[in-house]
C-alpha cells in the first residue's frame, strides 16, 4: 500500500497527529502535510470512490503532472535551460527571468521549474550531472591494453591507455603510454591540457599511485610530485574517494566510450610503435568527439568551443619539467644517497631527513620544505658529487692539498725535506694516500724547529729512510747534528726545476693527476 493512502486513512479515521502519523508510516510530517494538502485540493473524501481504488489511480489524482501548455504560448528549450545553468552563478529563476523578458506572456515560475525537471529526466543520463563549464576535468586509465610489437626483436609489450574527460562538455582525450608509472602520467596530463587548450579548476584522478600516495575518504595523501604539478599548472587536485566510482562517473564513462570506439576497432591491427599506435587513436578520438550526442543538439567537440573552451584556465608559459621525489637521511658523511648516487648537503644536516627532487638535468634537495641544495644530476652509480661550500672547514683545507702543494711547502723549510716529502708520496699507488705522513712531517718543525727538521731530512735521505717515522726518530734521538758517515750528500735539486730528465727523483706532475 502507498504511504498516501494510509495517511489518509490514519488522518480520517483516527486522532493522531501529522508528526504520529508520519512516524507510523515512516515518512517525516512535512510529507503527511503535503499529502493531506492535495488530498483537500483535489476535493476528495473518505472513503475514496471506488475508481481510487488502485494506488497508481490514487497517485495520479494526488501528484499530477503539469498540464501541456496551450499551444500559443511560447515553451522553453530544455536543452538550452540545461546547458545554461552548467554555467558558474546560473540559477533556474534567472533564466526564468529572461524567458519572460521575451515572452511576456509566458508560464509563471512554477510550472517553469516543474517542466525543466521533467525534461531533464529525459535527457542523456552523462548528463544528469552538474559541472559547470570549466570546473572538473577527470582522469584514469582504461582497464584493457594495447600490444605494440618490437620489429627488430618480435618482442610484444602492452601499452596502459590514459583518458582525460571534461565534466561539462565531455570533450575526451586518450593517448597510449608504455606505463602509468609518474613519468607517463605527467606527460599525460601535459598533452592532455595542450589538447584542451587550457586548464580546469579541479582534476579528479583515480587512487593510483602516481597520484595518491595514500587513499582516504577525508585527507587523501597526494603524491608531492603530483602536488608540484598541479601548483604549476593551477589546478586542485580532488581524488576520488576509495571504492566510490561515482565520484568518478565521468570518466568511467568516458572509458568506456574509448574502450567501444576506439579500442574495438583497433583490435585486430598490429602496432610496431607507440607513435604509430597514438597516431591511430588521434584519428578515433577526432571522430568520437564530433559525433552528434543523441538526445541533445551538437556534439563534445562543438559544446566545448561554443562553451567550455573560453572558461579555462589559461596554460602556464614555462614547461614543466617532471621530477621525482625521494626521501632519505643524510649520513654521517653528509651525503644523500638518490638514485645510487650520493649528493652533499651542508654538515650541519648530518641525520636530519631530506627530500630529493630528481629531473633528467638536476637533483635538488629540501629540508622541511626549504631547498638547501641543488646538484647537476650524475647517473655514476657508487660516485659522489660534493660541494665545498658544504663541507666542514677543516675538510675544505684537506681537499685543497695537491702532491704538488705539499713538496712546494716543504720546499720553504728546505731542500731535504722537499726531497722526503716527495718521495714518501712516491712510495704509494696514490699520492693522496701518503698525505698524512707528508703533513706529519711537515708538523715536526713546530716542536724541534725548522732547522732540524731540514738536518733530520737530509740524514734520512743519507740512508734512504723516506718516512715519517724515521725523521721522528732521528728529532728524538738527536742524530740530527751527528756528521754523517762517508761523502757529504749533495743537496737534492729544487722541485720545481726538475724535469722529466731525472726520472729517479721526480715521477712527473702527470702521476699526481
Amino acid at each position: 500500500m502507498h504511504h498516501s493512502r494510509e495517511i489518509l486513512r490514519l488522518k480520517s479515521t483516527t486522532s493522531l497527529t501529522h508528526r504520529e502519523i508520519g512516524q507510523t508510516v515512516s515518512r517525516s510530517s512535512s510529507v503527511v502535510s503535503d499529502c493531506l494538502g492535495r488530498f483537500k485540493v483535489a476535493g476528495l473524501s473518505w472513503p475514496l470512490p471506488d475508481e481510487l481504488a488502485s494506488d497508481q489511480a490514487l497517485i495520479a489524482r494526488l501528484y499530477r503532472t503539469p498540464a501541456e501548455p496551450p499551444t500559443d504560448r511560447a515553451i522553453p528549450d530544455w536543452n538550452i535551460v540545461h546547458r545554461e545553468l552548467r554555467k558558474k552563478g546560473v540559477t533556474l529563476q534567472l533564466l526564468w527571468q529572461e524567458y519572460r523578458e521575451v515572452h511576456k506572456d509566458g508560464f509563471q515560475y512554477a510550472w517553469f521549474c516543474e517542466r525543466y525537471e521533467a525534461a531533464r529526466a529525459r535527457l542523456d543520463l552523462v548528463m544528469r550531472q552538474h559541472h559547470p563549464f570549466g570546473e572538473k576535468c577527470f582522469t584514469d586509465y582504461a582497464g584493457p591494453t594495447v600490444h605494440i610489437v618490437d620489429p627488430t626483436t618480435g618482442v610484444v609489450q602492452e601499452a596502459s591507455i590514459f583518458v582525460g574527460v571534461l565534466g561539462a562538455s565531455n570533450l575526451t582525450y586518450a593517448e597510449a603510454t608504455w606505463s602509468q608509472s609518474l613519468q607517463c602520467w605527467f606527460r599525460s596530463h601535459i598533452h592532455m591540457y595542450e589538447y584542451f587548450g587550457g586548464v580546469t579548476a579541479i582534476e579528479v584522478p583515480d587512487n593510483l599511485k602516481s597520484a595518491v600516495h595514500q587513499a582516504d575518504n577525508y585527507e587523501p595523501r597526494i603524491n608531492p610530485a603530483f602536488f608540484e604539478f598541479s601548483k604549476h599548472y593551477g589546478v586542485a587536485i580532488m581524488p576520488a574517494r576509495k571504492r566510490r566510482p561515482k565520484d568518478k562517473a565521468k570518466v568511467e564513462g568516458a572509458v568506456l566510450l574509448v574502450e567501444r570506439w576506439i579500442l574495438a576497432v583497433l583490435r585486430n591491427r598490429t602496432f610496431y610503435s607507440l607513435a604509430d599506435l597514438n597516431e591511430a587513436i588521434d584519428e578515433l578520438l577526432e571522430k568520437l568527439n564530433n559525433r552528434p550526442f543523441k538526445r541533445m543538439e551538437g556534439s563534445r567537440r562543438s559544446v566545448f568551443e561554443a562553451y567550455e573552451r573560453a572558461t579555462l584556465q589559461a596554460l602556464p608559459s614555462t614547461l614543466f619539467i617532471v621530477g621525482i621525489f625521494k626521501r632519505a637521511r643524510v649520513h654521517i658523511d653528509y651525503h644523500v644517497e638518490l638514485d645510487a648516487h650520493y649528493y652533499s648537503v651542508h654538515h650541519t644536516l648530518v641525520g636530519e631527513l631530506v627530500e630529493g627532487r630528481l629531473t633528467d638535468c638536476t637533483v635538488e634537495i629540501f629540508h622541511q620544505g626549504v631547498r638547501v641544495a641543488s646538484h647537476l644530476r650524475s647517473f655514476i652509480k657508487g660516485k659522489a658529487t660534493t660541494l665545498e661550500e658544504h663541507m666542514p672547514r677543516k675538510h675544505q683545507e684537506y681537499v685543497k692539498w695537491t702532491p704538488e702543494r705539499l713538496v712546494a711547502w716543504a720546499g720553504k723549510n728546505g731542500p731535504f725535506t722537499a726531497d722526503v716529502v716527495q718521495n714518501i708520496m712516491k712510495k704509494h699507488q696514490h699520492p693522496q694516500q701518503g698525505f698524512r705522513a707528508c703533513l706529519g712531517v711537515l708538523r715536526l718543525s713546530e716542536k724541534y724547529t725548522a732547522l732540524r727538521l731540514e738536518q733530520a731530512c737530509r740524514r734520512a735521505a743519507a740512508f734512504g729512510a723516506y718516512s715519517c717515522r724515521h725523521v721522528r726518530s732521528i728529532l728524538e734521538r738527536n742524530l740530527d747534528g751527528e756528521t754523517l758517515p762517508g761523502p757529504t750528500p749533495a743537496f737534492p735539486k729544487a722541485p720545481e726545476t726538475r724535469t722529466s730528465e731525472d726520472p729517479e727523483n721526480l715521477r712527473g706532475s702527470k702521476a699526481y693527476q
